[in-house]
């Protein structure tokens, strides 16, 4: 990892936290990397099975792109993949939980962290937007991770007219999980009942939910079919039957 981007594994998670507090967190190239390595990283360590991305402090999870620099949208126009685009494509395929700890402002580029992930919990002091077009601009990659996960009038207001959510409207548009003034420890009862279910059934219906997406009806039905019979060959399938018969705690072995 970097200065920008800290990473430490606690029990089975790996927290990943943007450390640029006194920019608010804003996202740089090296964040970009840092969080794309340490997703791939989880998702080749078996003993990671779950992913905790926040940022430091108390003022913002991310704010979006640093203005200040005045080079965050001076691209390499000859490189066809960009930074934050390759990014999502990443998480695309992350069979391992992504969670967002969002415990402040959470803005442009910063929407798209959250919505890349699979689970969010928010401060109650969180806001949340797309503030792009009050400076000339718009929120293009954020909204291929963003647009399916809120109503449309919802994402359409927050483009258009630029105003932030409340941590609770955030949560009555279902843009995150959970909103709590104890942030942490609604994150640790999330990881905990996370933790406690089956390692194969979570990456492989992570892998099954993420494929089906987009599909039709008759395809996600055709998908579907040959997934659920896949799910009942692994050994955590076989000891969850037979833990529940037995009326005892399953031993999962994550195969």
């Amino acid at each position: 990892m970097n200065d920008e981007l800290l990473s430490e594994v606690r029990d089975a998670a790996l927290y990943l936290t943007i450390n640029r507090p006194e920019r608010r967190n804003a996202i740089t190239p090296g964040v970009l990397q840092g969080l794309r390595d340490g997703i791939l990283r989880a998702n080749r360590d078996a003993d990671i099975r779950a992913v905790v991305i926040t940022g430091t402090g108390e003022q913002a999870f991310c704010a979006g792109a640093d203005l200040q620099t005045g080079k965050s949208f001076a691209f390499d126009y000859a490189e066809p993949y960009l930074g934050m685009a390759d990014l999502f494509r990443c998480t695309r395929q992350s069979t391992v939980p992504l969670i967002a700890r969002v415990n402040g402002a959470c803005m442009a580029g910063g929407m798209g962290l959250i919505a890349m992930c699979d689970l969010a919990i928010a401060g109650e002091g969180a806001r949340f937007g797309l503030p792009e077009v009050k400076l000339g601009l718009f929120p293009a990659q954020v909204l291929s991770v963003l647009q399916h996960l809120v109503p449309r009038r919802t994402l359409t207001e927050l483009c258009l007219c630029g105003e932030p959510l409340s941590a609770r409207e955030a949560l009555a548009a279902g843009l995150v999980n959970d909103v709590s003034d104890d942030l942490d420890g609604r994150l640790d009862l999330l990881l905990t009942r996370l933790l406690n279910n089956s390692p194969a059934a979570i990456r492989r219906g992570l892998y099954t939910l993420k494929h089906m997406e987009t599909m039709s009806f008759e395809q996600s039905m055709a998908f579907t079919e040959s997934q659920i019979g896949l799910f009942a060959l692994t050994e955590d399938a076989r000891e969850g039957q037979q833990a529940f018969r037995e009326k005892r705690q399953p031993m999962w072995t994550g195969r």
